[in-house]
């Protein structure tokens, strides 16, 4: 199959584009969001092809992936030459947020279409997005395994948060400060050196310095399961969590500690740090959830599953 899909968020695509098939990603000049081409820091096999605007018009295209509200309004047409996805070539939405707003306006864009079928990311979103009549369908996420990498050497407390001082409560960086009142926290991610952490780190370095820690701390309130949290597990870390969206689908307790009281993923993190051994065998333990639920066999077979489901 060939699958037109623009690269939006680097680590979900990374997964996607691991599967038989022949990924078509647009490039602009500039590399914008419409067209920002291959990933440059995440390592793509050869399937994923970058393709412009003309090449994606004459391209034959067996499936087209869209995951942000303007590619409903006709963007895609132009890059297919007016060949409208859901319509003349198979489509579907693949929803990566949690909805925004009070619990009985959290309409989807893609809600009343009888063309697409919305893929949700978690059943948390499923549950919450109102999508009318639209087909859904939950694949939840899938990574490639960065292999066990958990030293735990440094008694402190990892978290990794995009933009955290723009998304602020979103993502819980009101809570930093707390969390790291007993036990010292890093923050890396986009915009990390804004709250004091260490932004820009490369993908394989990052994976290394998390793993360095000796607990993943993840104060996320209300976005969908965040990617770093399912690496982290991966990588063999403790997990200290907000019991919020996915999270509690996500960690089994033998993992680590999920709560909605800060007091308690406080305590939690101090026994952590002062007990080695206790930090190990739970970061076992969540890199054998992780890789049982997340994996990318699961995820990549999941996907070919709706994509021959759509191509019938």
């Amino acid at each position: 199959m060939r699958i037109l899909i623009r690269h939006v968020h680097g680590s979900w695509t990374t997964a996607f584009v691991q599967g038989r098939h022949e990924y078509l990603i647009p490039v602009l000049p500039g590399r914008g969001p419409d067209g920002r081409g291959r990933a440059r820091t995440w390592d793509w096999p050869e399937s994923a092809v970058e393709v412009t605007p003309a090449q994606a018009r004459a391209a034959e295209v067996d499936l087209v992936v869209l995951q942000r509200p303007a590619e409903l309004d006709g963007a895609w047409e132009r890059w297919l030459g007016g060949r409208r996805p859901g319509r003349d070539v198979p489509a579907v939405y693949v929803e990566h947020n949690a909805p925004q707003g009070r619990i009985a306006q959290m309409r989807h864009p893609a809600a009343d279409r009888d063309d697409l079928v919305v893929v949700h990311v978690t059943h948390f979103n499923d549950l919450f997005w109102d999508v009318g009549v639209t087909r859904t369908r939950v694949i939840e996420h899938g990574i490639v395994d960065p292999g066990y990498r958990y030293t735990g050497e440094l008694p402190r407390s990892a978290v990794v948060i995009n933009e955290a001082r723009r998304r602020g409560r979103v993502t819980g960086t009101d809570l930093l400060e707390r969390l790291g009142r007993r036990v010292p926290l890093d923050v890396f991610g986009m915009d990390a050196a804004a709250v004091g952490g260490v932004e820009d780190v490369p993908q394989a370095r990052l994976h290394a310095e998390m793993a360095r820690r000796r607990v993943y701390v993840h104060p996320i309130r209300w976005t969908s399961l965040g990617l770093s949290l399912i690496e982290a597990m991966q990588l063999g870390m403790p997990v200290v969590a907000l019991a919020t969206t996915e999270v509690p689908e996500a960690v089994p307790p033998e993992a680590g500690v999920v709560s909605t009281r800060v007091d308690v993923l406080e305590q939690a993190l101090e026994r952590l740090v002062r007990d080695e051994d206790e930090a190990r065998e739970r970061g076992r333990r969540a890199r054998e959830a992780a890789l049982r639920r997340y994996g990318l066999r699961r995820f990549l077979a999941d996907w070919d599953g709706l994509i021959e489901e759509l191509a019938s």
